[in-house]
C-alpha cells in the first residue's frame, strides 16, 4: 500500500512516465461483469479540482466490527445511496482512486455491486478513508471482517412430531419446487444422503488458508461443515426435508473462515442467478456469524423483500445474537440451539447465543449427518448452524405444501407452533431471560390443520440508553399490524408508552425517565388480512379526573391499551390500565397521563379482557388466554408495588414488579395482569352473524 505519509508528492514525476504506462496503467481495467481486476494507480480525472475534497463535508459514516480479532483492515466496502446509477457507481470507484492517486497511494477495486446493493469493495490505506466518506453518493463505508461456520434420531423425532403425516407435505401437483442455496464450506456432493439432491455452484469466495501448509490429504476437511449441513437439510436418511434440492456457494474456507464481503457476493450471486429468473419459493441458509455487520444485515433485507426466506444460526458464544450479524438483522430467522432434554446447548465455555434477536432454537447437539470423510461415512456435530439446518429443513417443507406462504407467515406459524416453556432459562444471563424466547422449533400442521388462527409474535427493542429522554422502538414486519404497544423498564423508572405512525407504519415507543436504566419497547405484531386500525388518544383529564379512552367506531374492536406520561414520578404511583369491570371496552388511566386505544376492525375479528390480580405486592403476575384465543394487548393494574412493565409470553400476559411495601394499600388496589383475548372466526360465520 502507499505510504503518502512521510516525503515530497511523487505523483507529478508519475505524470512524465504516462506515455511509458499506457492506457491500461492510467486508468481502471473492467471486465465484462464489471469487476476491477488490476491492481492500478488512477490519476487525476478533468472533474477533480484541487479544491473538490477541502469544499466536500464527510456526510457518510464509518462503520467496523466490534471484536478487534475480526476485523480485516484494509479493505472496505463503499455502500453508495439506494437511488444510484450503475454508472455512477463505476464513477464514484474511479474518482476515488483518481483522488488517492492525488496523495500517493496505490488503491484496487475488487468487485463492483450493482444488483444487491449500490458500493464497491476497495483494497486501500485506512489513510483514505476521510477522502471516501466525502466521495458524492456515498451513504456509508463498512470495514471488511471475518465470519465464522458455527458448528438423528433424537432431533428428527423432537422437531417432527409422530402425528404429522408424510403426505401432508407433498408438494401440490406433484413437484417440489423449493431450493435451499447453502452459504458454507465446499460439500461433497457424491455422499449417498445427498447425491443427487445437491448442485456445486460455480461460485467461490475464500480467504486463504490459516497457517503456511495446508496438506491435500486433509481436502476432506474443507468439505465437512457443509456436508453435514447438507445432510440435516435433506439428507436420504438423517435429513429434515428429504429429498429437498440444495445448492451449494464456497464462502467458508477449510477453516470454517470466511468474510462478510464473500458472503455479499454470495449473497449478490443468489441475486443474479436465481431473482433474475424466479423458479420458486427460496430458502438461504446462513450457517455462520461475524461482528455486527450494517452493510451484510441491510443486504439480508434486500433479498427478504425480494421474497427470499433467510435463516442464520444464532452464534456460539454464549453471547446476545444481536452483537452478530447476519444473526442481528430483523429479516433473518435467527436460530439458538438445544440439545436433546430440550436445554441450551453447551460447547465448552461457550455455548449458543441467546437474546431478542434470537426467533427461536433447535436441535443443536450432537447431531448425527453425512460426514465428508467417505461417501457413506455419518458424524456427529454440535451448533447453531445445525440447529439453523433444522430450521432450513422445516421452511422447505412448509413452502413445499404452500409454495405462497410469505416470509411473515413462515415466521408466525414456526412461532405459534412450537413448543414452549421447555427451556430451563436459569442457563441464561439474568438480563436476558426476559428477552430470549422460551421456544423450541416443531414442524407446524399443514394448512388443514393450522386452520385459520389469529396468529401473533412479540417483538421487543433494542434497549433505549440510559439517558434522560432515551426513546426505544419497536416496529413489526411488512404485513403484520401492531395491534398493542407495552414497555418494561428493570429498574421501573419509565415514561410509558404509544403508538406513533412514523414512515407511513405504526411503531411502538417507550420512554425512559430522570433517573432510570433505560426501556424496552414492546410490540405485539400479528396477522390480520383486511384490518383497518386505528390510534384513538385522549391528552391528560386533570386533576381529579381519570383519563379514558376507547373505540369510537361501533365496529371496532379494542385490541391493545397504552399511554405515556410527563411527570418524572408518575410511574411510581397508579399507572394508566384496562378497567375490564363494567367498562371492558375502555382504556382507563392517571389523570396525569395520556391514554391510546388500539382499535381494529377485521372480518370475524373479535375480543374480550382477562384479569388476574393479588391481594398484595408480588413479584410477578400473570393471565393467559384461553385455548383458540391469542394474546393481543397486555398492561398492568398496579398496586403495592413498583410496575417495572408488562409483556406478552406467547399468550400469556405477564406482569413484574418491584416491591416498594404495602404502604396501607387496600386489596382493591391490588396489582393485576390484564389481557386482551381475540380471535378470528370463519367468514361464513361472521358474515351470517351479521345480517
Amino acid at each position: 500500500m502507499g505510504t503518502g505519509s512521510c516525503g515530497r508528492p511523487w505523483w507529478p514525476l508519475l505524470l512524465l512516465l504516462l506515455p511509458l504506462l499506457g492506457p491500461a496503467g492510467a486508468s481502471a481495467q473492467e471486465d465484462e461483469d464489471g469487476d476491477y481486476e488490476e491492481l492500478v494507480l488512477a490519476f487525476l480525472s478533468e472533474d477533480d479540482g484541487p479544491a473538490d475534497v477541502a469544499q466536500q463535508v464527510a456526510i457518510a459514516t464509518f462503520h467496523r466490527c466490534a471484536k478487534d480479532a475480526w476485523r480485516l483492515p484494509g479493505t472496505y466496502m463503499v455502500v453508495l445511496k439506494e437511488e444510484t446509477h450503475r454508472s455512477q457507481t463505476e464513477r464514484t470507484a474511479r474518482r476515488l482512486q483518481s483522488r488517492a492517486a492525488r496523495r500517493g497511494y496505490l488503491t484496487k477495486i475488487l468487485h463492483v455491486f450493482h444488483d444487491l446493493f449500490p458500493g464497491f469493495l476497495v483494497k486501500m490505506s485506512g489513510d483514505l478513508l476521510d477522502l471516501a466518506l466525502r466521495l458524492p453518493h456515498v451513504e456509508y463505508i463498512e470495514e471488511d471482517s471475518s465470519v465464522f461456520a458455527q458448528s438423528i434420531p433424537w432431533n428428527l423425532e423432537r422437531i417432527i412430531p409422530a402425528r404429522y403425516k408424510a403426505n401432508d407435505y407433498q408438494p401440490p401437483n406433484g413437484g417440489g419446487l423449493v431450493e435451499v442455496y447453502l452459504l458454507d464450506t465446499s460439500i461433497q456432493s457424491g455422499h449417498r444422503e445427498i447425491e443427487g439432491r445437491v448442485t456445486v455452484t460455480d461460485f467461490e469466495n475464500v480467504p486463504e488458508e490459516d497457517g503456511t501448509r495446508f496438506h491435500r490429504q486433509q481436502a476432506n476437511k474443507c468439505e465437512s461443515h457443509g456436508t453435514h449441513l447438507a445432510g440435516v437439510v435433506s439428507g436420504r436418511d438423517a435429513g429434515v426435508a428429504k429429498g429437498t434440492s440444495l445448492r451449494s456457494l464456497r464462502v467458508l474456507n477449510c477453516h470454517g473462515r470466511g468474510t462478510v464481503s464473500s458472503v455479499l457476493m454470495g449473497m449478490e450471486f443468489i441475486w443474479k442467478s436465481q431473482l433474475a429468473q424466479p423458479a420458486g419459493p427460496l430458502v438461504v441458509l446462513l450457517p455462520l456469524v461475524g461482528g455486527h455487520s450494517r452493510v451484510l444485515n441491510a443486504a439480508c433485507q434486500r433479498l427478504a423483500r425480494a421474497g427470499v426466506v433467510l435463516v442464520a444460526a444464532a452464534g456460539n458464544f454464549r453471547d446476545d445474537a444481536c452483537l452478530y450479524s447476519p444473526a442481528s438483522a430483523p429479516e433473518v430467522i435467527t436460530v439458538g440451539a438445544t440439545n436433546a432434554q430440550d436445554q441450551p446447548v453447551t460447547l465448552g465455555v461457550l455455548g449458543t447465543n441467546f437474546g431478542l434477536c434470537v426467533d427461536l432454537f433447535a436441535p443443536g447437539d450432537n447431531i448425527i449427518g453425512a460426514s465428508s470423510d467417505c461417501s457413506t461415512c455419518f458424524a456427529s456435530q454440535s451448533g447453531t448452524s445445525q440447529a439453523a439446518a433444522h430450521v432450513a429443513g422445516i421452511l422447505a417443507m412448509m413452502l413445499t405444501a404452500e409454495p405462497d406462504l410469505t416470509l411473515v407467515e413462515l415466521r408466525q406459524r414456526l412461532i405459534h407452533f412450537s413448543a414452549k416453556g421447555l427451556i430451563n432459562e436459569a442457563w441464561f444471563p439474568e438480563d436476558q431471560r426476559v428477552l430470549t424466547p422460551n421456544l423450541v422449533a416443531t414442524l407446524p400442521p399443514s394448512a388443514h390443520g393450522a386452520g385459520k388462527r389469529l396468529l401473533c409474535r412479540t417483538v421487543w427493542s433494542a434497549h433505549s440508553g440510559p439517558t434522560r429522554m432515551a426513546t426505544a422502538m419497536a416496529r413489526c414486519a411488512t404485513n403484520e399490524e401492531l395491534l398493542s404497544c407495552s414497555s418494561f423498564s428493570r429498574s421501573g423508572k419509565r415514561r410509558g408508552e404509544r403508538v406513533e405512525a412514523r414512515g407511513g407504519r405504526r411503531v411502538c415507543l417507550a420512554h425512559n425517565a430522570f433517573g432510570g436504566e433505560g426501556v424496552y419497547a414492546v410490540a405485539r405484531c400479528c396477522l390480520l388480512p383486511r384490518a383497518n386500525c386505528s390510534i384513538h388518544t385522549v391528552p391528560p383529564a386533570g386533576t381529579g379526573v381519570e383519563t379514558r379512552a376507547h373505540c369510537h367506531q361501533q365496529s371496532h374492536v379494542l385490541t391493545g391499551c397504552s399511554s405515556h406520561w410527563e411527570a418524572e414520578d408518575l410511574g411510581t404511583h397508579r399507572q394508566p390500565m384496562l378497567r375490564p369491570r363494567g367498562q371492558p371496552g375502555q382504556c382507563v388511566g392517571h389523570q396525569g397521563a395520556s391514554v391510546h386505544a388500539s382499535c381494529c376492525h377485521a372480518p370475524g375479528l373479535e375480543c374480550k379482557v382477562k384479569e388476574h390480580g393479588v391481594p398484595g405486592p408480588a413479584e410477578k403476575v400473570a393471565v393467559a388466554c384461553e385455548e383458540g384465543w391469542t394474546l393481543t394487548g397486555c398492561s398492568a393494574l398496579p398496586g403495592g408495588s413498583l410496575v417495572l412493565g408488562a409483556y406478552p409470553v406467547d399468550s400469556m400476559c405477564v406482569v413484574r414488579s418491584q416491591d416498594v411495601g404495602a404502604g396501607g394499600r387496600t386489596s382493591e388496589e391490588a396489582m393485576a395482569a390484564i389481557a386482551i383475548c381475540c380471535r378470528s372466526r370463519p367468514l361464513e360465520q361472521a358474515s351470517s352473524e351479521l345480517q
